[in-house]
């Protein structure tokens, strides 16, 4: 997962999701009613291995290996928030964002500008359209790659042109993504 899959993952949430393991577990077993059987035909295991993992016997307890980790791990994703997660995306599509990044961008412009890449640190409110267009992209299952596009064209008409009102035929080369946050609402 990317900078930009992360950020807005994270602008979705309005509270963490459970780091350990052990705290993951008890909420898949919490949304599932406590029961193992569910939970394991999720996770693709037999009741008796949730069973192990979950038990309070000592010495009776086992841990999931790294494949059920992230099995785990995915499962708990798909189920966290899902309410706030749709409020907040169509919070995002209705009323747009704010994207806050630091990256190297370069440009493609007419002679006479320097078109040197550098990072930068950018803030920018962008409209609802850009946050359509990523969702809309993100679900296709779009990479990283093409959202950066997006966001890159979005950037170049609203920051660098400023939605028009100067540099017209700039193009931004937006690459080497530190970080990606999304502010909404």
């Amino acid at each position: 997962m990317g900078q930009i899959e992360q950020g807005l993952e994270r602008a979705l949430r309005t509270r963490p999701v459970p780091a350990s393991t052990e705290a993951r577990l008890r909420f898949l077993l919490a949304s599932h009613g406590g029961s193992t059987r569910q939970v394991a035909t999720v996770l693709e295991v037999s009741q008796r291995t949730v069973q192990r993992w979950v038990t309070k016997k000592p010495g009776a307890r086992r841990s999931p290996g790294p494949l059920q980790v992230q099995a785990i791990e995915e499962a708990v994703l798909a189920r966290w928030q899902p309410r706030i997660r749709g409020r907040r995306r169509a919070q995002a599509e209705a009323e747009g964002f704010v994207f806050h990044t630091r990256a190297r961008f370069g440009f493609a412009a007419p002679a006479g500008s320097s078109d040197d890449p550098r990072v930068r640190w950018i803030t920018q409110d962008l409209p609802g359209e850009v946050a359509r267009e990523l969702f809309a992209a993100r679900d296709a299952g779009a990479g990283e790659q093409q959202q950066t596009v997006i966001l890159a064209r979005a950037l170049g008409h609203a920051y660098f042109r400023e939605w028009g009102r100067r540099a017209h035929g700039l193009h931004i080369a937006f690459s080497d993504v530190e970080f990606a946050d999304f502010s909404i609402g």
